[in-house]
């Protein structure tokens, strides 16, 4: 039961990833392939109409946290506690962005939120996927089985263990290019002319980088964390995802070279859903692993009790499924072609 939620959990993560992830890379870029207010206000109108639908992912995902691992989610939201504050802070400034940015007709106004969420944008991305670095890499408990994580100690990989070190680093730029070039692939289907030219510009030089960066992570990854390396290896049917994720990214680029736009976003959100899950079946048992092999929170240490587990589950798939057909039928089908930069704005 606690490997099922386990799978559940990773899941909605991942499925915040693919959602949240497009919006994140469109507010990271919407300053370089908008140039003018019209542009700018044709990129927020792509995902005007979806962007906080996209972010409730990250909520129940939580609350699957609270509900199936409390100690996990006890232990991790205080040890992280730094970075999670600044992830409240940068979600804010993401929704103060966009939704400030109409209230007066001034341009110095409105340049100022376009930043705002420039730099919500970018850094949240950053501070994401640092975050999942510091997941695989491990923490130091203590004696209790608790942790705490500075800011940074010496950006080596180490102990004490720091939330930026090389490592994290590197996986926040990895995130970065991925989660770009995914928004990129978002504008290049959902906008017309000179913002779906220059984004279609954008997610043909940010492939090459996600490349690159992808293959430096993952063999950065079974280095700092050989437990991955060796999991993969005990489990030869885990091999099918590492197959999704290279299928996902070659089918962005073959697809985008073909004028496919929305067929390489899907391929592109195969990919990203296939890197999540390596992590997930490299990262199992563990929740959250310790840099002492001895250490670490499994997700059976974690888990509540088998009878709140299964009640859980009665309430979690119609509650999941209320959850995902909204998001489809009310947020998604009801989407427009395309952003054409006449349309008028809808807030």
């Amino acid at each position: 039961m606690e490997t099922l939620w386990f799978t559940l959990l990773w899941f909605m993560l991942a499925t915040y990833v693919v959602l949240d992830g497009f919006d994140l890379g469109v507010g990271a870029l919407h300053l370089l392939v908008a140039r003018s207010d019209a542009e700018r206000r044709q990129v927020l109108r792509s995902v005007g109409p979806v962007w906080d639908g996209n972010e409730v992912w990250l909520v129940t995902a939580g609350a699957t946290m609270v509900l199936a691992f409390p100690l996990f989610f006890a232990t991790a939201f205080s040890g992280f506690y730094l970075p999670l504050m600044l992830v409240l802070w940068l979600l804010c400034g993401r929704a103060l962005g966009i939704e400030m940015r109409h209230q007066v007709e001034d341009p110095l106004w409105k340049q100022f939120w376009d930043v705002v969420f420039f730099l919500s944008s970018a850094v949240l991305i950053i501070v994401l996927g640092a975050a999942l670095g510091n997941v695989v890499r491990g923490v130091s408990f203590n004696d209790e089985g608790v942790f705490f994580e500075a800011l940074w100690t010496d950006f080596r990989v180490g102990e004490p263990t720091g939330i930026l070190d090389w490592y994290t680093v590197l996986m926040g730029l990895t995130a970065l290019a991925a989660l770009v070039h995914h928004g990129a692939l978002w504008l290049a289907h959902r906008t017309d002319a000179a913002v779906q030219t220059r984004s279609d510009r954008v997610a043909g030089w940010t492939w090459p980088a996600v490349v690159v960066l992808m293959l430096v992570t993952t063999a950065a990854t079974f280095i700092v964390q050989p437990h991955v390396k060796a999991t993969l290896g005990m489990r030869p049917w885990g091999m099918i995802f590492p197959l999704l994720a290279v299928a996902g990214l070659i089918g962005s680029f073959v697809l985008r070279r073909r004028g496919r736009p929305r067929e390489a976003f899907i391929a592109s959100s195969v990919f990203l859903y296939g890197m999540i899950a390596c992590v997930a079946v490299g990262l199992h048992p563990y929740l959250l692993p310790g840099r002492n092999p001895a250490d670490g929170l499994t997700a059976e240490a974690a888990a509540t009790g088998h009878h709140g587990l299964i009640t859980g589950l009665y309430w979690w798939i119609p509650g999941m499924l209320t959850v995902g057909v909204y998001t489809y039928l009310i947020t998604y089908r009801s989407l427009p072609a395309t952003c054409s930069i006449d349309d008028e704005d809808g807030h």
